[in-house]
């Protein structure tokens, strides 16, 4: 008898008091204003699609309006969660200036035009996260993992700064409008510094394989700031890549390379994810190959589709933390999650779903409809909607009528959704120097392709869990850095 045998409720918040913080209520009523501020500059863009610049300092166009409605809702979110999670915390105000600060300067990058302002803002939303990481300070763990953090951002900030000052300096430029516009006016040599330094600046924000150990190392972070972390600071290496895509796209071989890159972590998060043990490190390995997915669909020429996964994965995974709590539960090591046999019908309404999913998306977007990489994109989607229509089919206790009848009918809008979500996104970001640049198939291309298939094989048939050697490598490669790992229960309950 454990005694609780009262249903669980949601009380109102702690009383508040003379003596209690303003900063809670302020900061997130302050952060819903900038959210609404900011869907009122983005029906003025609808309205007049026209970017509004102050001269060599900031310009706001289409990506900015978007990254600024996404992020302040995300944060909205989070400051309203924070002010019961954080509820009696002695530094309920410095996690909330915090938060509210890592808001601003977000905001602040993605206007940037001038590089030093862009630069400027790329550090300091690094050190402010890392910040985030670190917010227990009794926990020599949480510094610790917050002083990982903080090596790969300033790393990060070292590459981008690398890559900025070459095209400043090459182009003769100071704005980023300018140097995109001039980057046909780099050497070669040159332009491969300084586009390499801008993709593993992205690589190591994005937390992509081999840099996502500062991720997996986080996982002292308070759920709020994971969930800002995961839904919103890893998508900034997506971000940078969409501002500075004339610049990575002038040679179809690089963008080959963002390909490969974006694939072996969006396989790579798959597995690892496989092996993890408990909530928080699995929502840590999915963060790794979602953000895969992202680099890849940029690499494959369709920035806008990058975007829309960006945004969408940001709502995706905001939730997925903040309601991880009702996740934690003990089970018996013998215990087995019902799973049924979803046999030939299921087979069949399982294959026709994704194909059905895949037309309805090259039918929206206009993707997959001609020999070039928009195939391969709508692939994805068609591998995307296999995957899940068959992991609802075995997993859901409904009968099998039920289940054949609804699966197609709940998949098939969300597909037209995402094709919809898509379209409305690269509408928004007209104007930029570069949305789409679908280049030829290559064997590289099919290469992807191939091992996509693969490994969605080996996953579904369960044949990789049969290697001992692949679980150790497995499990080797989703180690956090020893100094950040809390060993002790003692360690969780004084704080």
């Amino acid at each position: 008898m454990t005694g609780h045998d009262q249903p669980t409720t949601v009380g109102q918040l702690p009383n508040t008091t003379s003596q209690s913080s303003l900063a809670p209520r302020t900061f997130t009523r302050l952060v819903w204003a900038l959210w609404l501020a900011s869907l009122a500059v983005l029906v003025g863009r609808l309205v007049d699609p026209t970017s509004w610049t102050l001269a060599g300092v900031v310009a706001i166009d289409g990506l900015t309006v978007v990254m600024w409605v996404a992020v302040t809702f995300f944060s909205g979110i989070v400051h309203s969660y924070s002010r019961r999670y954080l509820a009696g915390s002695r530094h309920v105000d410095r996690f909330f200036s915090r938060v509210f600060a890592f808001t601003l300067v977000v905001m602040v990058l993605v206007a940037a035009d001038h590089v030093v302002l862009f630069g400027a803002a790329w550090l300091a939303m690094g050190l402010l996260m890392a910040d985030l990481i670190g917010h227990v300070d009794g926990w020599p763990q949480a510094q610790a993992a917050a002083a990982v953090a903080r090596r790969y951002f300033v790393a990060s900030s070292a590459l981008l700064a690398v890559s900025l000052g070459t095209l400043s300096w090459a182009t003769g430029e100071t704005t980023v409008s300018g140097v995109v516009a001039s980057v046909d006016a780099v050497p070669p040599t040159l332009w491969l510094v300084a586009a390499g330094a801008l993709l593993l600046a992205a690589m190591i924000q994005s937390a992509l394989v081999p840099f996502h150990t500062w991720l997996l190392s986080s996982m002292t972070a308070p759920t709020p700031a994971s969930a800002l972390m995961h839904a919103g600071f890893v998508n900034a290496g997506g971000v940078l890549l969409l501002r500075f895509a004339p610049v990575v796209s002038v040679d179809p071989e690089f963008m080959l390379a963002v390909v490969v890159v974006g694939a072996i972590s969006a396989l790579s998060g798959k597995l690892l994810k496989s092996v993890q043990s408990d909530i928080k490190g699995q929502l840590g390995c999915s963060t790794v190959g979602q953000m895969g997915f992202m680099i890849m669909q940029a690499g494959l020429g369709f920035f806008g589709a990058a975007l829309t996964h960006l945004v969408l994965h940001g709502f995706y995974k905001a939730y997925q933390f903040l309601s991880s709590g009702e996740r934690v539960e003990q089970t018996s090591p013998t215990a087995e999650r019902e799973t049924h046999s979803i046999g030939v019908g299921g087979l069949l309404v399982t294959a026709l779903t994704a194909l059905a999913g895949g037309a309805v998306f090259a039918g929206l977007t206009g993707k997959g409809t001609s020999l070039d990489t928009g195939v391969l994109l709508t692939a994805l989607v068609v591998l995307t909607t296999l995957h899940a229509t068959r992991e609802v089919l075995t997993r859901t206790g409904l009968s099998a009528t039920v289940r054949f009848g609804a699966v197609p009918l709940v998949f098939l809008p969300a597909i037209a959704v995402y094709a919809l979500a898509y379209r409305l996104v690269t509408h928004l970001l007209a104007g930029l120097p570069v949305v789409t640049v679908a280049t030829e198939l290559t064997p590289v291309h099919g290469t992807v392709a191939a091992a996509f298939l693969v490994a969605y094989l080996a996953v579904e048939s369960g044949v990789y869990r049969r290697s001992q050697r692949l679980y150790v490598a497995l499990l080797n490669a989703t180690q956090p850095s020893s100094e950040t790992v809390l060993t002790s229960t003692e360690e969780y309950n004084e704080y």
